[in-house]
């Protein structure tokens, strides 16, 4: 192959996170070659779903349906372990916290579908070995089935793992603790059938009591978290703490002991009953780092490769695949020459913040869960605060990545600016009933306008300068009302970049709309008046 192969964006690695960036570019009209050292997308299970705003983005791309099989809406969940307490969100009003129960390997396999319908080229087999940057370009060593050859690329992202070759190489730094007192088993087992709840799941162990599914469950010796998937293999979990793990390959009869320390009681672990594939593995220890910098030149971070952490409360694909959504767009207005001055630098800027508050609430639940008489005390005073309401919408938020809100400059003057937009129904005309995520789905700047009269869209009209294109307008009437805008303008991530509650937006907040659009979207130009 060719070492000056024109190429505008390489994408090392064809994770979730890799897979998800190449299909933001692919929407912009940006062709990324994805590089993967796997022959073929992995089947070892791995993350079991999906936690967080990550669900309801995934049905602004119109994927969400794929992957879960329903043509109904993602509905928030009604309960949620936090540091394995139970998070009672019924209590609450607007329910951040979502969920979509599919297995990592399924997650892959419909975005490589995406892909490929996008023209995405993905090379598996193919792995990075080397890396070399100049102000141009950054040239990509590649090992391949056929031998080595060199990329050059415009822009290198390193979707590549906690692991990254793209980080090392890039020579970014990856600060953070190690630490090496737990031990976590899992494994896919059975277990009696009649010790399992058939309407809600739980399992009753005998000499221990009932232990709800899918929560984490804390013993004075440790953690276990029984998982009846649907139409599978249960899934069973242990994490202990100051103890040895093992060179020897990890075992059925290992998973039992485990469990029977930590429960103080016999569950009968069988093999798994179903094809599979199945786990059964063993952690030890874990790592909570960020990179210190999310982007070196023309070489940028995503997912993993940028932030590992503990994987209590599912966080994970939630921070990556944003992470993927947030840069996408801007990486593409770069290559596409329309980028205004410093929006690529605004990845790390909103990014790096959201990893490290992540990184913070897994340290926090993993503190909770840890053993002693100090933690049982510390969890009867969080279990009083998790009684409040306003506790509980606070660490939803938390956790689902909803209290997430970016810096947008003098626009931020209404209370939905710089935050993700809210779900609404939409009477949008020629069209009839639109639901919001339906005019998100080509990853395109919005500005909706529900004024009467559509008198944002009549100002825009007379705007002039080099903007025309750069974003779509419609106009619509919320159904039903209660939206608390009268006009929004959303960037491809669904972060509002601009709002008005005016019926109809005076001359200062059309002017402030025009510097918006300008800042994000790029464009010189002026209003009329």
């Amino acid at each position: 192959m060719p070492a000056d192969l024109p190429t505008d964006v390489v994408i090392a690695g064809a994770g979730p996170n890799g897979l998800m960036l190449a299909c933001e570019l692919g929407l912009a009209g940006v062709r990324p070659v994805v590089l993967e050292r796997l022959p073929a997308p992995g089947t070892e299970p791995r993350a079991n779903g999906l936690v967080g705003q990550v669900v309801r983005m995934l049905d602004r791309r119109g994927l969400y349906e794929r992957l879960s099989g329903s043509t109904h809406p993602p509905q928030p969940t009604s309960q949620f372990p936090f540091g394995a307490m139970r998070l009672d969100l019924t209590v609450l009003a607007g329910n951040p916290l979502y969920t979509l129960p599919v297995p990592q390997a399924r997650v892959v396999e419909v975005l490589v579908e995406r892909a490929n319908e996008l023209g995405v080229e993905i090379r598996w087999g193919h792995e990075l070995t080397g890396l070399n940057q100049d102000g141009d370009a950054v040239t990509v060593g590649v090992t391949g089935p056929d031998g080595s050859y060199e990329l050059r690329a415009r822009y290198l992202v390193g979707a590549d793992g906690g692991h990254s070759p793209t980080r090392k190489l890039a020579g970014i730094g990856f600060p953070g603790v190690t630490t090496d007192q737990t031990v976590s088993r899992t494994a896919h087992a059975t277990v009696p059938a009649e010790w399992v709840d058939p309407a809600t799941g739980a399992l009753d162990v005998p000499g221990h009591g009932t232990i709800p599914p899918f929560m984490h469950h804390r013993t004075d010796s440790g953690l276990f978290v029984f998982a009846p998937f649907p139409g599978r293999t249960p899934m069973v979990t242990t994490v202990e703490f100051d103890r040895l793990g093992s060179d020897r390959p990890m075992t059925l009869g290992e998973m039992r002991e485990s469990v029977r320390r930590v429960l103080g009681a016999e569950v009968p672990l069988g093999p798994p009953d179903d094809e599979g594939p199945h786990v059964l593995r063993r952690l030890e220890g874990g790592n909570s780092r960020v990179a210190d910098r999310f982007r070196d030149g023309r070489v940028l971070l995503v997912g993993d490769a940028a932030h590992v952490h503990s994987a209590i409360g599912g966080p994970g694909l939630n921070l990556g695949l944003q992470d993927a959504v947030n840069l996408g767009w801007k990486l593409a207005a770069e290559v596409g020459g329309d980028a205004p001055a410093g929006l690529l630098d605004t990845y790390e800027a909103e990014r790096r913040p959201a990893s490290r508050r992540v990184l913070m609430h897994t340290q926090a639940q993993s503190a909770l869960i840890a053993p002693g008489s100090e933690v049982t005390a510390l969890r009867e005073l969080f279990t009083e605060l998790l009684a409040d309401p306003q506790t509980v919408a606070h660490i939803a938020g938390l956790m689902s990545g909803a209290d997430i809100r970016y810096d947008m400059g003098a626009a931020a003057t209404h209370p939905l600016v710089g935050r993700w937009a809210p779900d609404m129904l939409l009477d949008v005309d020629g069209r009839g009933s639109v639901r919001l995520v339906e005019l998100t789905r080509t990853a395109r700047p919005l500005l909706l306008d529900l004024t009467d009269g559509a008198s944002v869209a009549a100002a825009t009209a007379r705007w002039t300068g080099d903007w025309a294109g750069r974003l779509d307008v419609v106009t619509a009437r919320p159904q039903p009302s209660g939206v608390p805008a009268t006009a929004l303008l959303l960037r491809p991530d669904c972060y509002v970049a601009w709002a008005s509650a005016a019926p109809r937006p005076d001359t200062a907040e059309l002017t402030a709309l025009a510097d918006g659009v300008g800042r994000w979207f790029g464009g010189r130009l002026r209003t009329v008046a």
